[in-house]
Formats: C-alpha cells, sequence, structure tokens
C-alpha cells in the first residue's frame, strides 16, 4: 500500500515538473515572438534578414562652366558661367546705392568677352595671394544709364546716357576685394561714395587701406585695366574704350 502511494506521488511530481517545463517554454516563446517586451534581448536566427534602408545622400548635379575660347571678343557672357570664383553685390539691383532706387530688373553680371578673360586672369593671380575679386556693377544698358541720369543728372556722378560711359560698352566693372572666405577687404569708403576720401591719389589713410587699393590696382592695371582718379572700385578695360554702347539686355528668370 505505501508502495503504491509513493508511485503515484512520483506520477504527480513528474507530471507537475513536466508541466512546469512545458509552461517556461512556451512563456519563453511568447517573450521571444512579442518585440514590444521590454529589457528582453531577441535572439535573431540565421536564416532572418534585416532590410537597411539606403541612407546615400542625393549629390547635387555639378555646374559644368563654359570655355571662352573662340568666342568673340565682343559677344556679352554671363560672368558666373565661366567662374565659380567671383563674388557678387550688384548694389543696382537693389536700393543700397547712391540713387536710392533699384535701376536693373534682376541682379546679374555680363561683360564683353574680352573683358571676361582678363577678369579672370586677374582673380587668378589675387586667389594666389588669398583675395577674391566682388562686383558692384558690370556691363549697364544704355537705358539703364537714361533712368540714372534722370535721377542723378549730374556728369561728376553719372555719364551723359547720349555719349554713355564704358559700363554701356561692357568694359568697365565696379569692384573691391574680399578674403577667399568672402570676408571685404577694408577700402576706407564704401562704394559709391563721393568724396575725397575715395581718391587714389589721397594717401591721408591707414596703411591698410592703403595696401588693399594697392593690390587692387596693380593687378588689375597688370591685366590692361586703368583706374579713375575719384573712385578706388572703378576699372575701365583699355581696349574696351572704342567699342560701341549697347543696350544688351539679359533674360530675368
Amino acid at each position: 500500500m505505501v508502495k503504491k502511494k509513493m508511485n503515484r506521488t512520483l506520477v504527480v511530481y513528474r507530471g507537475l515538473a513536466l508541466f512546469t517545463v512545458i509552461l517556461f517554454f512556451n512563456c519563453k516563446e511568447v517573450r521571444v515572438n512579442n518585440p514590444i517586451v521590454e529589457d528582453e534581448e531577441i535572439e535573431l536566427k540565421v536564416t532572418d534578414t534585416i532590410k537597411i534602408a539606403n541612407t546615400k545622400k542625393e549629390e547635387l548635379p555639378v555646374v559644368k562652366l563654359k570655355s571662352l575660347d573662340g568666342l568673340a571678343d565682343t559677344l556679352f557672357v554671363r560672368l558666373a558661367d565661366y567662374s565659380d570664383d567671383f563674388v557678387y553685390d550688384l548694389r543696382y539691383a537693389t536700393k543700397n546705392n547712391f540713387l536710392k532706387a533699384k535701376v536693373y530688373d534682376c541682379a546679374e553680371c555680363y561683360t564683353r568677352v574680352k573683358t571676361a578673360r582678363a577678369l579672370l586672369s586677374a582673380n587668378k593671380e589675387l586667389m594666389g595671394k588669398g583675395y577674391k575679386i566682388k562686383f558692384f556693377d558690370c556691363y549697364r544698358p544704355n537705358d539703364v544709364q537714361y533712368k540714372m541720369w534722370a535721377i542723378v543728372p549730374n556728369p561728376q556722378y553719372v555719364a551723359n546716357p547720349v555719349k554713355g560711359s564704358i559700363h554701356n560698352k561692357g568694359g568697365a566693372v565696379d569692384i573691391t576685394l574680399v578674403s577667399l572666405q568672402g570676408e571685404e577687404l577694408d577700402m576706407g569708403t564704401d562704394f559709391d561714395f563721393f568724396g575725397k576720401r575715395a581718391y587714389h591719389d589721397n594717401l591721408d589713410l591707414p596703411q591698410l587701406v592703403l595696401n588693399n587699393r594697392l593690390i587692387l590696382k596693380e593687378t588689375m592695371e597688370k591685366y590692361g585695366f586703368w583706374s579713375i582718379r575719384t573712385e578706388w572700385w572703378h576699372y575701365n578695360l583699355g581696349t574696351a574704350s572704342n567699342d560701341k554702347v549697347a543696350n544688351f539686355k539679359w533674360d530675368c528668370d
């Protein structure tokens, strides 16, 4: 009788043990298959695969610069199409100028091809010294010259549009220098400051200002430009003097 009771007890214990094992593995399986259970490490099977999103950034298209080779000297070109090494602050496309008026429909810098060639050469040399050319004004259509004359009809500040200026011929630029990081050099005055402080022959200025002006002047003259006494920013290409006054107009997007 005692032996039979022991056998029954052993069977009960075995049954409980088996039940506990089954329950344990069933619970473990639930936890593994339930991804929202916190603090539970989930072991992936060898046959499981992980899809990784394509994180490669889209590359911006590279703008291919044009070449001046083979172009006629008198053709008008957009300077930014031939170099990305220049900086622009085209003041007459804004109200930030001595006219206090916007006279260009949009900001673009065009010149004749021969002027562009000289500017590219000058800028290349300047970049070797740690500088870049920054433009305030480039080619100016004769219609714009008439607008300027209507606002300030004074030949001391604005060329008479009947005769026109070298800006109207695509051979003049108003410029300054910036560092390779874009910081403007101290030239003593702002662009279009009409007074003795802007004169090239005014030596009563800080040495730093005189040095900066000299770097610009000597480099521009080396590549065929000449300056005017009263405006440190203005440069004319010597070979453009005999070109015709133009009224070419660029498209605005």
